[in-house]
Parts: structure tokens; sequence; C-alpha cells
């Protein structure tokens, strides 16, 4: 790779990692081929990019950030997972393949300006997406209305049962 492609490369990736809501850095030593293309059709499935990039590049690249911080975890064989659409993909995807892979470990993040440690970003990854948030805001917004509901329609049920009973036994 020449000067001028690794240049491109570079801003490439800035614009990627400025744009990017979670960054999840991991190291990755000894995964098989099929090992790694799983993990980024796992990743391409959550709407997350995974990206193997020399460290001094990806130094290059967060310099003048404000992931400027991710340069003291990029050290040894570094992979990164990003996205620009959901805050928790990148975390959740990486960190349910380290769980079943020992050779992917999670070593650090950026999320809404805070850079992350190993448990940050497991603890991310714990998070419920904002799906599961929405439809567990809902179910608490409709039990009252199902519970009022079902409390009106009690006592037509009740003399419904008596005049059947009375009607049934004669």
């Amino acid at each position: 790779m020449n000067r001028s492609e690794k240049e491109q490369l570079v801003s490439q990736m800035r614009e990627k990692l400025v744009n990017a809501k979670c960054v999840v850095v991991a190291h990755q030593t000894g995964l098989t081929v099929s090992e790694v293309s799983a993990l980024r059709r796992d990743m391409r499935g959550a709407g997350t990019e995974f990206k193997v990039l020399k460290n001094t590049l990806a130094k290059i690249a967060v310099q003048g950030t404000p992931l400027e911080g991710l340069s003291t975890i990029l050290e040894g064989p570094t992979a990164l997972a990003f996205s620009c659409q959901d805050a928790i993909a990148p975390a959740k995807v990486a960190a349910k393949f380290a769980s079943k892979n020992d050779r992917l470990k999670l070593v650090g993040g950026y999320l809404d300006g805070q850079i992350l440690d190993a448990k940050g970003v497991d603890a991310l990854a714990k998070l419920p997406s904002l799906d599961e948030l929405r439809s567990k805001i809902l179910a608490v917004i409709n039990t009252p209305a199902t519970r009022i509901a079902l409390l009106a329609k009690e006592p037509a049920t009740r003399v419904a049962r008596v005049l059947n009973a009375y009607g049934s036994g004669q």
C-alpha cells in the first residue's frame, strides 16, 4: 500500500469513526478466516462495521478527534467495530462473539464522548436495545388501560354467569 492509499484509508476511517455512535476496540489473536467471516457477517447483520487496521493508521485516524483517547488502547492485534446507527450493536455483537471465542478480547471503546474500558463495553453490551426499551415502555403504558377495561367488564360478566347458572339449574 503506497502513501496516497494510506492517506485515503486514514481519511475514510476518520470520517467513519467520527460519525460513529459507538466504537469498540478488540484484540483478535489467532482467529481463523471462517471465524472472522462469521464475525463480520454478524456485524453486518446488526448494521455494524468490523475493520482490522494497523495501529499506526488507526492512531492517525483518531488524532485530533473526540476519539483521540482510544490511542492508548490501540496496541497489539487490534480490530475496530463501529456503527453510525445503533449505539449498542457493536458492543452486543462483539461481546456475544467474545463470550463464545476466547481469541477475541474486548479492550475498550468509545461512546458519546467517553472512552470506555473493557468493563464499560461489557456493561454497554448488556443494555437492552432501543426496540426492547420501547416495548417495555408501551407495556407499562398499556397495563393500566387493560386493567380498567377488565374491571369495567367484570360486573356484566358476573351477572351473565348468575343468569346462566339460574337458567341451566331449572
